[in-house]
């Protein structure tokens, strides 16, 4: 009787059936002994499949949260599309990027220049890869690439140059079965729908020509003394007024970037800190490997602004020649501070007061001396450093004749600085900065300055460094990269202690 009242319990239904109760017991146990193994099969067939779907959910949320470190929480407005002029950047790749911020940094690196990039991994290729190389196509690469390592060499005569036509360029980007899988991917990471807002729609379309374009010619120009550089026209398209430029120069027919050697990676950097401080001084710079040069390390590229140098192309040229003492009598005097005209003998150059505050915060944070103190007056510099080398140093005597360099704005536009050639030094500890670039200062920047003051400098530079995907990897990745901006940092909390010591002015400096 016990028995039957537990089967009843378990098994209702069996209660309703007057013929399992006349049936003998023999049979009644086997009909409850399968019900029973059909119901623990099911219980444990759906156990084990709300398990699976359960791991596959997890895994499926794992992916789409590790695939990337960037994440950006900004309003809507501060996008603009890169062809309509409105609403978003159109993304180059699916996934969502997230970056996680540690709280403190520990043993932060002593770097000069920049992080030694890491060698290029040799690739195997195959017999059908090496099939599609004839013994004169290789000669004409070889041949190609003496060319352009030869054409390094400073040129004398003014304005000379000397182009070099890649008809094989296509074989030695598409020569791996992997680049020609990738050749749609752009080096340039914007993962999600928006970009960072310190960037303009024409600074992410920059960034984009001078990573992925495809190299139609190499030209070297040389511009009397100064050092011969080296540009590369891409293919795209270009606008009427560049092209105006160009013709007008005889340099560029297009669309052109400057190759840099790979020891100024600082260009990238400095770039990048520009936009992220406001200035938007400087002209966009990525980094890029060119399977012709320096056996394929990342070199920097500059866009390459013909309006910039309307006597030629020169590293180090001026547009704006003034000596130390006349900079310093300019700063006193505030020349076209509110829109005011300058007298005639004041000795004012064209450039609008608030400038030099901008030159000078930015000069200082990447230890710049080219421009405000390329003889190296206001630090101890090294044996190697160039100042040294050619005797500059010995200038600092007689300091209000030593002439400034590298002090460029454009033809159409002379009230405003563009910083060009910027060779920073990340080595400098804090008792070694040169304070002599912030000499004669007494305001300074508000938005810059503020981004300085807030605890969002070293996120902002992460999220704009990422963008630039050989750049990353070639200073090593997140550690590397994390110990440039604690050198930013740390010269940061310096200018702002020498803000409070000297009593500099933060302005808003709209101009």
């Amino acid at each position: 009787m016990g028995k039957c009242r537990f089967h009843w319990l378990f098994f209702p239904s069996l209660r309703l059936t007057s013929s399992f109760r006349r049936c003998p017991v023999s049979n009644r146990s086997l009909i409850i002994a399968s019900v029973c193994v059909v119901y623990l099969l099911l219980l444990v067939s759906q156990a084990g499949y709300s398990k699976q779907h359960r791991d596959r959910r997890i895994d499926k949320d794992n992916y789409r949260h590790t695939r990337g470190l960037y994440n950006l929480d900004i309003s809507d407005a501060d996008y603009v599309d890169l062809q309509t002029g409105v609403g978003f950047v159109v993304p180059t790749r699916s996934n969502v990027v997230y970056i996680t911020l540690k709280s403190k940094r520990l043993k932060p690196a002593n770097i000069r220049g920049t992080i030694r990039p890491k060698l290029r991994r040799k690739v195997r290729r195959n017999k059908e890869d090496d099939s599609a190389f004839t013994q004169n196509k290789l000669g004409t690469l070889e041949w190609d690439a003496g060319q352009i390592k030869r054409n390094f060499a400073p040129k004398t005569s003014s304005g000379e140059t000397k182009d070099v036509y890649y008809k094989s360029l296509d074989i030695i980007h598409t020569s791996h079965t992997d680049a020609q899988a990738d050749t749609h991917i752009s080096s340039i990471r914007i993962y999600s729908q928006r970009a960072p807002p310190w960037f303009s729609p024409q600074d992410v379309e920059a960034m984009r020509f001078l990573a992925d374009a495809k190299v139609l010619r190499i030209k070297e120009v040389s511009h009397g003394d100064y050092p011969s550089l080296l540009i590369f026209e891409g293919e795209t398209n270009v606008s009427k007024t560049n092209q105006q430029h160009t013709q007008r120069n005889n340099i560029c027919g297009g669309q052109c970037g400057v190759i840099s050697s790979p020891v100024d990676t600082t260009e990238v950097f400095a770039f990048h800190l520009d936009r992220v401080l406001g200035f938007n001084r400087t002209l966009p710079a990525v980094s890029r490997k060119f399977s012709f040069l320096h056996d394929g390390q990342p070199c920097p590229v500059v866009s390459w602004d013909a309006s910039l140098y309307p006597e030629g192309l020169a590293a180090g040229w001026s547009t704006v020649r003034l000596t130390w003492g006349e900079y310093q009598s300019s700063l006193k005097q505030k020349c076209w501070h509110k829109n005011i005209s300058p007298k005639p003998d004041s000795g004012c150059s064209t450039v609008h007061h608030y400038e030099w505050s901008k030159l000078a915060l930015f000069d200082f944070l990447l230890q710049i001396h080219n421009r405000l103190d390329q003889s190296c007056c206001g630090f101890r510099p090294r044996q190697e450093d160039v100042c040294v080398e050619l005797g500059l140093k010995a200038e600092c005597g007689e300091q209000k004749h030593i002439r400034l360099t590298n002090i460029v704005h454009r033809g159409d536009d002379p009230r405003h600085l563009v910083f060009t050639n910027n060779k920073g030094f990340f080595d400098r500890n804090e008792d070694n900065l040169d304070f002599r670039v912030l000499e004669g200062i007494k305001e300074l920047p508000e938005p810059a300055v503020s981004v300085l003051k807030s605890k969002r400098l070293r996120e902002k530079l992460l999220q704009s460094l990422f963008l630039d995907q050989t750049y990353w990897e070639s200073q090593g990745g997140r550690q590397g990269i994390d110990k440039l901006i604690d050198v930013i940092k740390r010269r940061a909390d310096v200018l702002l202690t020498y803000i409070n010591a000297h009593g500099i002015k933060v302005l808003a400096m709209n101009v």
